[in-house]
């Protein structure tokens, strides 16, 4: 039939649809799936290691996580793991940890230079949440004292605390309901409660809304659960501690948490009245430094993370008092000199973005082997630094006051008697 095409031309007509289908295949293929040429692909090599890999292809524009733990030494899979060569994203990340400040990931990752750590802070009250587990069960009348037995996860002579039908209804309620505030604990995702497991639960810091803030492109911004930056810190803000602090209170009686119904702070606040006013619960009474420093620039790295001792509550554990730093009537401050590189407090001061201190500097010695690094003596004077926010503050010493507080006096109300700070007040 005249302008039928022959068998040849059917074929190769054939032959072009077929191309044109892969062709549109491809395309859609390419659409779904980033396929990297050798020109894009990021290859570096860690000092450390001295083997290649390539998570910045995808991750370009990440914060190196410190200034003592820089890509260029680091990488990433020293401390993530996954696939160092690989490019696809499932690939990538076989085995990956997201996490490795975890507990039960920190000894792998992190214990090689973190050998104290990884003994003190499982033992921590943070860790083990054996103050109130103890408080709990005696309140229903399953132990005589706070004696702690019980953590959440057995640790040395501390039983991992379980819940039986047989135990007190209150008791079944805390054991599901209440555990969210330990080391060990995924957090609560919701507004003020974000934030990280392990060591990074404190140093690697969360916005109260959970969103990313920084250069990672795979990490959607408007996404809660992420953490600021891709960074560790030794500043720390009361707000971080405030994802698992005065948030609200437990009922004992129904084991309900109420949260604080003041929350969030009113629009159109300066930062220093929104601290006023977010800072504790409106139910005490507090110092006006209690308001104005972080939790950081009072309580120490022992009272927080621990010095291998299972205690049995937060209180035996706690031994900063006030007279560590403005001293008695009849004495002033411990005091000594930083005069080693080697000297944790100098160390700790040179990872601190807001600290200065130099060899030679006197600081305070709070008596149990740490220093206040961050609390300097200018002159006749003391003045501490803010390990968070940076301020300076001159530290008023008790001797040579008209302060009657007796040495032995340290509880907190026995302060607030004098100084106690109106929350309403506003701050000059």
């Amino acid at each position: 039939m005249e302008g039928a095409p022959s068998g040849h031309q059917f074929r190769r007509r054939l032959l072009r649809l077929l191309a044109l289908l892969l062709l549109l295949a491809l395309l859609v293929l390419l659409s779904q799936v980033r396929v990297l040429l050798p020109r894009d692909i990021v290859e570096i090599v860690p000092t450390n290691t001295g083997q290649p890999e390539r998570c910045l292809t995808c991750h370009q524009g990440i914060e190196a996580m410190s200034a003592s733990h820089p890509t260029e030494a680091f990488g990433c899979v020293s401390c993530h793991g996954g696939v160092a060569l690989a490019t696809g994203a499932d690939q990538a990340h076989a085995g990956i940890v997201v996490n490795p400040g975890a507990l039960e990931y920190a000894e792998q990752f992190c214990g090689k230079c973190h050998a104290r750590q990884i003994v003190t802070v499982p033992r921590s009250i943070q860790a083990t949440y054996a103050g109130a587990i103890g408080y709990v069960r005696r309140a229903f009348g399953l132990q005589p004292d706070d004696t702690a037995h019980y953590a959440v996860v057995a640790i040395d002579h501390l039983e991992e605390f379980r819940v039986t039908a047989e135990d007190p209804l209150p008791l079944q309620r805390f054991a599901t309901d209440c555990l969210t505030c330990h080391l060990h604990a995924e957090a609560i995702q919701a507004d003020y409660f974000y934030r990280s497991e392990g060591c990074s639960a404190c140093h690697v810091l969360y916005r109260d809304d959970g969103l990313y803030r920084g250069g990672d492109p795979t990490i959607p911004a408007d996404q809660p659960g992420h953490p600021v930056r891709h960074e560790f810190t030794l500043a720390i803000s009361y707000t971080q501690c405030n994802h698992c602090h005065n948030r609200g209170n437990f009922d004992l009686r129904t084991m309900t948490y109420l949260e604080r119904d003041d929350l969030p702070a009113p629009a159109g606040l300066s930062e220093r009245a929104r601290q006023l006013h977010e800072y504790y619960q409106p139910i005490g009474q507090f110092t006006l430094c209690e308001w104005e420093l972080d939790c950081i620039d009072c309580h120490t790295g022992r009272e927080i993370m621990g010095d291998a001792v299972l205690y049995n509550n937060r209180t035996a554990a706690q031994y900063i008092q006030c007279r560590t730093c403005h001293g008695t009537l009849d004495s002033p401050p411990l005091e000594t000199v930083i005069s080693s590189e080697e000297d944790l407090g100098y160390i700790r001061a040179s990872l601190n973005p807001n600290v200065d201190l130099t060899l030679g500097t006197t600081v305070i010695d709070t008596g149990r082997g740490e220093t206040f690094w961050h609390v300097q003596k200018e002159g006749d004077a003391w003045v501490l630094t803010g390990k968070a926010s940076g301020e300076r503050y001159e530290m008023p010493l008790v001797m040579g006051s008209g302060c009657q507080q007796q040495p032995d006096q340290q509880a907190s109300h026995y302060c607030h008697a004098c100084h106690a700070y109106d929350r309403e007040q506003p701050l000059e």
